[in-house]
């Protein structure tokens, strides 16, 4: 577990003058394995998440249901969930394959 990372929700909210704007909660604070995509056999193997950026695996949260569409952040920056799976069936860690988002303005 060499991460630091929040898991976050987002969901449309009105401010004051009645514009939409997508608000953050987070949902829980966890350290994660974190590993970046590179060349390995693995990743070869995971060749349908092909915008996938980056693996994350945690322990499960109780009373937490990780999806797709979350938000995951980090030191490194923020990635959108693509999908999220129970390790071996066990119930004990999630491993989840997120794609890194770029900022659109800098």
């Amino acid at each position: 577990m060499n991460t630091f990372i929040d898991v976050i929700s987002t969901a449309p909210a009105k401010d004051a003058e009645g514009f939409a704007a997508e608000t953050d909660t987070i949902l829980a604070s966890v350290r994660a394995y974190k590993e970046d995509r590179h060349g390995s056999e693995r990743w070869s193997n995971m060749a349908v998440f092909s915008t996938a950026s980056s693996l994350f695996r945690f322990r499960k949260i109780p009373n937490l249901e990780i999806t797709a569409g979350m938000i995951i952040t980090c030191a490194d920056g923020r990635y959108r969930i693509l999908s999220a799976e129970d390790v071996r069936g066990r119930g004990m860690y999630i491993e989840v394959l997120a794609e890194r988002l770029e900022p659109s303005v800098r």
